[in-house]
Formats: structure tokens, C-alpha cells, sequence
């Protein structure tokens, strides 16, 4: 196969409809938009979720929550994760990011304690859970709030 031997499936695309060509094909003088209306005048129509007057649904129902905007978002890694490194390496968000744990650094790397780490490593990160600090420690690591 060529690329100039390249075609859609049979069935897979439709003609579109030429509008306002002539009466001869159906579709001319006002192309399908009836007669008059707001419908049928250029630019006319209503806008997205307009319900002719009546109390909209996103007016109808009632405003929930709050968005703190001081709130800390952190890059979450489990322990399970740092299996992946040596003995004795000290773990740091910049090696979370070279390594591809972690995509960035937000306002800072969270450890959990999700799984089991069998390494004795010293991690270095901006927050821990209290699980992930005692198998860190368990294992004979050590943990270093930054």
C-alpha cells in the first residue's frame, strides 16, 4: 500500500449537504431553515443552555463548596515506589523528578506509606505520613523533613 492508494472505509464518510444551491436540489432559497425566526436569520439562535425563558438548570441548582486558594498541593509518592533505588541512596525530590516518579515538584513531595519498602534508603522530602515514617525507619532508613 501506497500512500497515494490511501481511502476512508466504504460507508465511513458521508457527502455534506451543499445548502442554498439552487431549488433544483432540495435544499436552495432557504436552505433548510424554513421561512422566517430567529432560526433562520444569520447569527440567530439561542446560546448554550438557554431553556426559552424558564429558570436554567445551572440557575435552578444550588451553589456547593469552597475552593481554598491557599491550599498546599503536594506530589504524592508512595514507599512502594522507592524500591526501585539502591541501598543507602539518599532519595531527594530532584531525583523523584530525574528518575520520572514524580512529573514536578508542586509546593512540595509527600511520602505515604502504601506498600511495603524493603531498602534501606534516607529519604528527603517536605512531608511524611506517620506509616511511611515507621517503615522507613523499620528497615533502618532515616527520614529528613526539608
Amino acid at each position: 500500500m501506497k500512500l497515494h492508494e490511501l481511502r476512508p472505509n466504504e460507508g465511513s464518510t458521508k457527502k455534506r449537504k451543499r445548502l442554498g444551491r439552487g431549488t433544483a436540489t432540495g435544499q436552495g432559497k432557504t436552505a433548510g431553515r424554513g421561512q422566517k425566526g430567529q432560526k433562520s436569520r444569520s447569527g440567530g439562535g439561542v446560546r448554550p443552555g438557554f431553556e426559552g425563558g424558564q429558570m436554567p438548570l445551572y440557575r435552578r441548582l444550588p451553589k456547593r463548596g469552597f475552593t481554598n486558594r491557599f491550599a498546599k498541593e503536594y506530589a504524592i509518592v508512595n514507599i512502594e515506589t522507592l524500591n526501585r533505588f539502591e541501598d543507602n541512596t539518599e532519595v531527594t525530590p530532584e531525583l523523584l523528578l530525574e528518575t520520572g516518579i514524580i512529573k514536578k515538584v508542586m509546593d512540595g513531595v509527600k511520602i505515604l506509606g502504601d506498600g511495603e519498602l524493603n531498602k534501606k534508603l534516607t529519604v528527603k522530602a517536605h512531608k511524611f505520613s506517620k506509616s511511611a515514617v515507621e517503615k522507613i525507619e523499620g528497615v533502618g532508613g532515616k527520614v529528613e523533613v526539608i
